[in-house]
């Protein structure tokens, strides 16, 4: 569920990706007072955002404009799927002020749009949901007129703790199927693509609006990606956002093929011909941007 990585410094770490990096990826550094501005809250009030820990391309300019991706539940994964950038291991941290502290933070940077997300917490035993409804209820109660995107855990198939989420009523909410199916267990091995679907269709079934993402440049193949597109359709998936996944370490999966822009468009044409309401596609998309487009 968390954003998809950027290597922000490939070269001075020495890390050989194969193929060679396109010009099409690259990024301006973060700077301006705005950026300044978010980060400084973020530090002030001890929050996570997965802008950082995912080590985001968007970041300087989502935060430039005042905005930023907040991860709840802390900054450490239960999870260790091989695409990601966030730690993981054994969380030490739970927190039950973080909902306040949050909203709190959403309201001084005073945005419109919030977008929330968390890290994995398999060893709870409703895995984070009391948290994420409590951040919910709390941003919603603080700031008059928000509208908010959520992008979940799967909750290993706990249904009640899916629910708990739900009742909140987030203007959209996302769950990111990541990868093709044929990929799964080596991509997401704690996870179930069977299972993530069927999250996306009681998300829908209860009267939400849905939203997914997927990684390309695994070694996925059209055939591949018009089958996992049929299936998010089938399921009531609303929004897709497709990007380019990229290497955050030599530790994690390598890139077969960096997706060239005409193809991401081909697949936003496929996308929006097969039903998705939005399709967001290209080689620096990640899940929450331009989040704000994607409420109707």
């Amino acid at each position: 569920m968390i954003e998809l990585p950027i290597v922000a410094s490939e070269i001075s770490n020495g890390i050989d990706n194969k193929p060679k990096r396109p010009d099409w990826l690259r990024v301006k550094l973060p700077h301006g007072e705005n950026y300044k501005n978010v980060r400084d809250i973020i530090k002030e009030h001890k929050l996570h955002t997965v802008c950082e820990s995912a080590r985001c391309p968007n970041m300087g300019e989502c935060w430039g404009e005042g905005t930023a991706t907040f991860m709840i539940l802390g900054n450490v994964c239960t999870r260790a799927c091989s695409f990601c950038a966030v730690a993981t291991g054994k969380p030490n941290e739970f927190d039950e002020d973080e909902p306040i502290r949050v909203a709190n933070a959403v309201k001084l940077m005073g945005i419109k749009h919030c977008v929330i997300t968390s890290v994995n917490r398999d060893e709870l035993i409703d895995g984070g949901a009391s948290i994420w409804a409590g951040t919910i209820r709390e941003v919603f109660r603080l700031c008059n007129g928000i509208t908010m995107e959520t992008l979940i855990p799967d909750f290993k198939s706990k249904w009640s703790a899916l629910e708990l989420v739900l009742t909140e009523r987030p203007n959209v909410v996302s769950h990111n199927m990541e990868t093709v199916k044929r990929l799964y267990r080596k991509v997401r091995p704690q996870a179930k693509y069977e299972r993530s679907l069927e999250q996306i269709k009681r998300t829908k079934d209860f009267g939400l609006r849905t939203k997914s993402g997927v990684m390309l440049g695994l070694g996925e193949t059209v055939d591949e990606m018009k089958e996992i597109m049929t299936d998010l359709v089938s399921n009531g998936c609303d929004v897709l956002t497709l990007g380019q996944y990229l290497q955050p370490t030599k530790m994690h999966l390598t890139v077969e093929e960096f997706v060239t822009p005409e193809k991401f468009e081909m697949y936003k044409n496929i996308g929006l011909s097969m039903g998705f309401k939005y399709v967001e596609s290209g080689p620096l998309v990640r899940s929450s941007y331009h989040s704000e487009k994607h409420l109707g």
